[in-house]
This record gives C-alpha cells, structure tokens and sequence, in this order.
C-alpha cells in the first residue's frame, strides 16, 4: 500500500482530503516546522532535512509534481508576503538566507503530500507507513468499526432506503402481474438493474463488499445510488405495465429482457449512471477498501465533502437515526402520503 501510494495520485488525495486523519497526524506525527498565520509551514531546506534528501531532489519533485503539490498547500511568497514572513521568522534566517527573493513553502499537507511522492527517502516511507495506520484507526473509529456500513451514516440514507423500498413494491408488482415467469424472475431482474447501473451482478457485489449470504445488498449502498435504483424500478414498472397492457397478455422473460435493456440505454440516465459508479467505485476503494474491478477507470479521489458525510459531526450510526425523534417524524408524514 505505501507503494501504492508514489504511484496513485487518487490515493494520495483522498488521504489529504481526510481532514480528520490530517488532524491526527499533525498531532502524532511531530514533524516541526515553523508557526505562520495559524499554521504549520515548512521551508524547502527543512523539508530536505525532514526527509534526509537534497535540495535538488525537493525540486525535482517539485517540477513534476508542482500542480498537485500546489493545490495541497505549497506556495511561493515574494514582495510584501516575504517581508512580512521573514520578520515573523526573526532568528530562522538561516533556513532562506538573507537574500532571499523568492521563497517555497510547503504547508503541513503539502510535506505528507511530498512525503507519499518520495521513493528515495526511508524517512518519507516511515512517515507513509504512519500516516496509513492513522488513516485506517480514524475511519474505523468514526465509522464505529463497522466500514461495510458506512453507507448509512449519510444523513440521507434512511429516507432514500425507506423510498426505493415503496418502489421496490411497485417493481415486483409489475413483474408478477406483466411477466410471465416463476419466483426466480425477481432476482434476475434485479441483476438486471444492477449489471445496467453498475456493471456487476449480485454475486459479483457480494464477492467485493465480503458480504454474507444472508446480508441485505441494499443496505451497503450509498443514497445516491438507492435513488438511482428507485427511479429504475419506477420506470420499468410503468413500461412493463404498459407494454402488457398494449399486447393485451403478459410479456415473455425476453420481452422483458429487451424492455430492461433499452431501459438503460436512455439518455436520461447516463450522466446519473456515471455519477453512481464514479461515486460508487470511488467510495468504496476509500472507505472498505474494495475495489470494483469492472469500474476501476471510473475511480476517482474523493472530495472533501464525503469525508464529512460519512465521518463528521452530521454522520450518525444507523441506531442513533432511528432513535431521533424528527427521522421518526419524517417517516411517518412519507408512510401517510
């Protein structure tokens, strides 16, 4: 996984866009550096020291990775900024010199950035190696240890499963009254939905989450893709329906299979299908470390947001929704519609 890291930019972002990991680390990692402006920042010759490398390789990597390095924190002070830097660093000279016109800073994010970049370093790869176990402890503490459901500490997940749930009702309605078939047509037009939306089956899903037989598939997955799910089953519902009802008799599994498969083909679901399996395939390497093969390039890192979602101060376990009293309002005024 350290390696992984040098190589993965993905991976290195949604490390560094893990706030509440970055505040952990700051406090176990000790690095030093200098307090500016309410933070921590370092000096390229600190940075060198840090890691036991020279200037030259700093730059190096610098030059290669410079926009990634800057839209995690490093920047350049010069004019008025250096001034005011160097008379707030009264006895650090040393660290730029004295003649200094330009002047590198890497913020305490950009260094762990720097960090997972460096191949050359033992320091660099003792830090990776760090900062993954307090990765993994901070999201296993704020998930409350249980990652397979981190899906439903979203503050939207209980309203979005109570809703495919209805729809769900309206989907095996029509299949037992439009098609024809016996029990097992229940599953494998769920397949069906599944394979159109995420490109894996049931089996498949279950193989990659290490779910049990008996666990609830619908359960592990995140509200966006609950919604997905529900508006497919609404709509194919209502075409199954309608078809029948033009025939005048129930359809045949491959009627119904070329209905499903045209179903999602429409246009109207394509950018909500390649939000839910960036969202999906993303999430999921980040917060259960499984990967989903057959959606591996719709990997992304995950943004700032979702790290709030599923581990901030609005995430709740499943337990302590159900106990509150405004979800339980909530559920009643949807179940009286």
């Amino acid at each position: 996984m350290t390696k992984d890291l040098a190589t993965s930019q993905h991976k290195r972002q949604n490390i560094l866009n893990n706030r509440y990991a970055l505040q952990q680390a700051e406090k176990h990692l000790a690095l030093g550096g200098l307090h500016h402006k309410e933070e921590v920042v370092f000096t390229k010759l600190q940075v060198a020291e840090l890691f036991k490398v020279s200037e030259s390789t700093i730059e190096k990597y610098l030059s290669f990775h410079g926009d990634e390095l800057k839209t995690n924190g490093y920047h350049v002070l010069k004019g008025i900024k250096l001034r005011d830097f160097k008379s707030l660093q009264d006895g650090t000279v040393n660290l730029y010199g004295t003649k200094t016109t330009v002047l590198g800073l890497f913020t305490f994010r950009s260094v762990l950035n720097l960090a997972m970049l460096i191949t050359e370093s033992p320091q660099a790869k003792i830090i990776r190696s760090r900062l993954l176990d307090i990765v993994l402890d901070v999201i296993a503490e704020h998930a409350g240890g249980h990652t397979k459901y981190i899906n439903q500490r979203d503050d939207e997940y209980l309203i979005a499963s109570f809703q495919e749930e209805n729809y769900r009702k309206q989907f095996t309605d029509a299949l037992n009254k439009y098609v024809e078939g016996n029990k097992w047509k229940y599953a494998r037009f769920t397949n069906l939905i599944y394979q159109s939306i995420f490109q894996e089956n049931a089996t498949e899903y279950r193989k990659v989450l290490k779910l049990a037989n008996k666990a609830k598939i619908r359960e592990t997955i995140y509200s966006e893709m609950l919604t997905l799910i529900a508006s497919y089953e609404s709509g194919i519902a209502h075409e199954l329906e309608k078809e029948s009802n033009t025939l005048g008799r129930k359809l045949t599994n491959k009627e119904a299979e070329t209905m499903f498969s045209g179903f999602g083909q429409h246009p109207l679901f394509k950018p909500l299908i390649m939000d839910a399996r960036t969202k999906m395939a993303s999430r999921d390497l980040c917060f259960r470390d499984a990967l989903h093969d057959k959606l591996e390039k719709y990997i992304q890192s995950v943004p700032e947001a979702d790290f709030d979602r599923f581990l901030g101060e609005t995430s709740k376990s499943l337990e302590k929704r159900l106990s509150d009293p405004e979800t339980l309002a909530v559920f009643k005024r949807l179940k009286d519609r």
